[in-house]
């Protein structure tokens, strides 16, 4: 194989390339995913099924020309939180599908109008610095993950941790310059080994964590649950849908700029959000929490070169059966922190740069006041931590700054029509 081949979204991959690589793309979601049903106190099992579920779903829905991972949502945290101290997570199963539901009805309404609307909303000086805090944003998240930030609970920085951290971080980065052939499309499934092992060295991970994990019952049945429909749980919960549908426009656009295809005409963003909502339905419907498209996997596919959505199909595939085979579930959940921070350090920082590439490749001109005046106001708006409050619903960061960016995109096209504006 030669360095660096680009493998594109429909290409078929050989067996021994994809069991690497789509445990590559399992790995990176890992982290992130199960944290969320940890938050939410529910078994991780149920989850890692629906994230599998959902995401073959999506790749069938989008006629597999939409490469993306379907992990846990973490919109829902605040909203969701409340329901469960009030009523229970059943309840919040109900508040989920609604939304789901919803998301499935504004697909049917971008399918009856179309996606043109979006270059006027949000032009490439609005979608650009929207792109990049998407993962700018994660920024801190990658940080705490792997324990590099002083909290409450830990004043002081573990240097164990900051060891496992610097190991996994720099196979990550010197492994996507230096490695060839094979090695050059699977530095991120490196990384997490080469930090799992540091781990172990260090004692982060003990060997009695690893004994126990794989002396795990060998099959296990995820802890299904049936949702209650609960008006106000709805009604608490069905904001949320504000912060989903920015955010998967942000992620098909970004995903597009990577893939060097426009998703968004093809297979649709109809399709690819009617398989989000889809995905999310069903996840309420047996007890697991709602899923969204995840940038940790765009970070993947942006590293790698590696689109294919045969490899996004066999990660899916490896979720699934880590749901039923207990030693791989309870052997993935040992995977620490600092190993799970190094990797999302590189991540979440490609997913910013790609933001920057949107601005490039579309040729902004900051010589026109609009332009400089929308990137500007976007950024500082997700970066400052300025928030707006809609009932239970917070929107801050990413998804404030791309409504911000919305409105006065709006009105610079209003004012272009009446001839107001002083730079067409």
């Amino acid at each position: 194989m030669e360095n660096r081949k680009l493998i594109q979204v429909d290409e078929k991959v050989p067996l021994n390339l994809m069991i690497p690589l789509s445990l590559q793309h399992m790995f990176a979601m890992f982290g992130a995913s199960v944290l969320v049903p940890i938050l939410f106190n529910i078994n991780p099992s149920v989850v890692l099924l629906m994230n599998g579920i959902g995401t073959l779903l999506f790749i069938l829905i989008t006629k597999g020309k939409a490469p993306a991972y379907l992990g846990s949502s973490f919109a829902f945290l605040a909203p969701a939180g409340l329901v469960i101290s009030k009523w229970g997570y059943p309840d919040a199963l109900g508040g989920f599908i609604s939304v789901g539901f919803a998301l499935c009805i504004l697909s049917l309404i971008i399918y009856k109008f179309g996606v043109k609307w979006i270059d006027v909303v949000l032009p490439a000086a609005a979608m650009g610095p929207v792109v990049a805090l998407i993962g700018l944003e994660l920024a801190s998240t990658a940080a705490s993950t792997a324990g590099l930030i002083p909290t409450q609970d830990a004043p002081n920085i573990d240097s164990k941790n900051v060891i496992v951290f610097l190991v996994t971080l720099s196979f990550a980065v010197f492994g996507n310059v230096l490695f060839r052939k094979f090695f050059a499309v699977i530095p991120i499934l490196i990384s997490i080994i080469a930090g799992y092992i540091t781990a172990l060295i260090t004692k982060v991970v003990t060997v009695d964590q690893v004994s126990e994990a794989l002396h795990t019952n060998l099959f296990v049945i995820p802890n299904f649950q049936a949702p209650h429909f609960n008006l106000q749980a709805i009604l608490m919960i069905l904001p949320v849908i504000l912060v989903l549908a920015s955010e998967h426009i942000g992620h098909q656009i970004v995903t597009s700029k990577i893939v060097d295809r426009d998703l968004l005409k093809d297979p649709g963003l109809h399709r690819s959000m009617f398989a989000d909502g889809i995905s999310t339905m069903l996840s309420g419907f047996v007890g697991s929490v709602p899923t969204t498209t995840y940038g940790e996997n765009i970070g993947v596919m942006a590293i790698t070169k590696v689109y294919s959505v045969w490899v996004i199909g066999g990660a899916a595939v490896f979720s699934v059966l880590a749901a039923f085979i207990g030693p791989v579930a309870a052997l993935i959940q040992t995977i620490p922190g600092p190993v799970i921070g190094g990797i999302s350090f590189l991540l979440y920082g490609m997913i910013g740069a790609s933001g920057i590439r949107v601005m490039v490749d579309s040729h902004v001109d900051y010589s026109r006041s609009r332009n400089l005046t929308l990137t500007s106001v976007v950024f500082v708006t997700g970066l400052s931590g300025v928030a707006l409050s809609i009932g239970q619903v917070t929107l801050k960061g990413m998804v404030l700054a791309c409504i911000v960016g919305m409105v006065l995109s709006l009105l610079f096209f209003i004012f272009d029509k009446l001839g107001l504006t002083n730079d067409k």
